[in-house]
């Protein structure tokens, strides 16, 4: 009888074991969509000057969901939201349902808003900005509880399509985003930075055939400020990407352009355009040369402590609701409330950040809020420009996130959106250093390969 080698022994049993029903080691990924489109009139987020709720639906926003599952059986999901954002609250309840229904744990759960301000209100976001009456707040509070109901069923659906894949990475490029603070303060001399990177992540089944693209870029939803319910231009992006990829399920991650509009702007055709050039910048990435990413998949989430200023005192407050009108009175009023409520104004916000390290090959960074520019070059530059994907508005959106420049430079991104926000004031000037200290402890602590 012929003797067998070890090698094919080997082979051999790895043959047994795929015929058994377990898989090799490698990626397993599942995606699913839900259309979140309002079934009745809504007030829209993102824009103080509305008068009236949303007219006709010019396109239909979704809630889309990536469950990936690494070689270890570790199993993390990425949630991208045609909506402006939610609070922490609204974030946490989405949370907790993941953890009970699918044993979700919190850091391997990230959420991302297209922050589209043709989407509507959610929860309590930026509520100081709009003149809500109690029957606008019904209808508010009915498509709330419908959408987080909404997200949880697609995580659910993700994990239900959970088969074997390929992923690959690679970068593009799209330059419509500039930098809006020289434009809307007058002042050209004020330094313009933004990021025109594309990051694309591609999810292929075995066969080659493309089921999934990720797919980001740092700039504002805010080319269009009507009454119609739509995605704005990263709307239109994931559709022209699906449009090119039939079968494929295209998701948009926003990156930090807190500080960057889309210009020229404020026409159906303009939102239109910009997302068919950011679709053609994500199909020269899939057609060039991607890196394989490998696993595992390491998670870490963490909040950490970011400080204000000095809240105004209840005597202020009281002057301001006598002395203030519109969104100026219910912000006075809105801190009024939170005093009586818990006897004193925070003095910091607890800031959650989220780091993923797809083996040594990607870098996923969450930060939550309206993130500035500064912080994606800065940490770019710290760990890697060809491996590192900085995402703003991640998780939660309730504020504006300047940097030290900003908050010296002033005006709206420094300190003035506070008030639509409804938080007591500005943060004070260790943010950054407190945030990106943070980030790369928690670099150190997913493993990722030093740059």
């Amino acid at each position: 009888m012929k003797r067998i080698s070890p090698w094919t022994m080997v082979l051999l049993l790895l043959v047994a074991e795929c015929a058994a029903g377990q898989r090799p080691s490698g990626w397993r990924a599942g995606v699913a969509s839900v259309p979140i489109t309002p079934q009745e009139p809504i007030w829209l987020a993102g824009y103080g000057s509305r008068e009236r709720p949303s007219g006709e639906v010019l396109q239909d926003i979704h809630a889309k969901a990536l469950a990936l599952e690494d070689e270890t059986g570790a199993v993390t999901v990425l949630v991208t939201i045609d909506l402006l954002g939610f609070s922490r609250r609204l974030s946490d309840q989405v949370a907790e349902r993941a953890w009970q229904e699918f044993g979700l744990s919190r850091d391997r759960l990230g959420l991302n808003f297209s922050h589209t301000h043709s989407g509507p209100v959610t929860g309590e976001v930026l509520r100081p900005a709009y003149p809500l009456e109690e029957e606008h707040l019904r209808v508010v509070r009915r498509y709330t509880r419908r959408v987080l109901d909404d997200i949880v069923t697609v995580i659910g659906q993700s994990l239900e399509t959970l088969s074997p894949a390929r992923l690959s990475f690679g970068q593009g490029s799209a330059g419509f985003a500039v930098n809006r603070r020289r434009v809307r303060t007058g002042k050209r001399h004020l330094p313009g930075p933004v990021d025109h990177d594309v990051p694309v992540l591609a999810v292929r089944g075995v066969d080659g055939g493309l089921r999934a693209v990720v797919f980001g870029y740092a700039c504002h939803a805010t080319v269009l400020s009507g009454d119609q319910i739509n995605g704005d231009w990263p709307g239109f992006a994931q559709e022209s990407v699906q449009e090119k990829h039939p079968g494929a399920t295209a998701l948009f991650v926003t990156g930090c352009g807190a500080d960057a509009n889309p210009l020229p702007r404020r026409s159906v055709q303009m939102a239109r355009h910009y997302g068919q050039i950011l679709a053609y910048a994500v199909d020269l990435v899939l057609g060039g040369e991607m890196t394989p990413v490998r696993g595992p998949l390491q998670s870490a989430f963490e909040r950490v402590a970011i400080p204000f200023s000095k809240p105004p005192s209840r005597p202020e407050l009281e002057a301001r609701v006598g002395r203030e009108t519109g969104m100026r009175k219910r912000h006075a009023q809105l801190l009024l409330n939170r005093i009586e409520r818990e006897g004193q104004l925070p003095d910091s916000y607890p800031y959650p950040i989220q780091v993923w390290q797809f083996g040594n090959d990607l870098t996923l960074i969450h930060l939550a809020g309206e993130v500035v520019v500064d912080y994606s070059l800065r940490l770019k530059r710290a760990h890697g420009w060809d491996t590192v994907w900085v995402a703003g508005f991640s998780n939660e959106v309730f504020a504006y996130i300047p940097s030290l420049r900003v908050l010296k430079e002033g005006g709206y991104e420094g300190g003035g959106a506070m008030v639509p926000y409804g938080q007591s004031g500005p943060f004070e000037a260790p943010v950054e250093e407190i945030i990106v200290e943070k980030v790369e402890e928690l670099v150190k602590r997913v493993g990722a390969a030093p740059f």
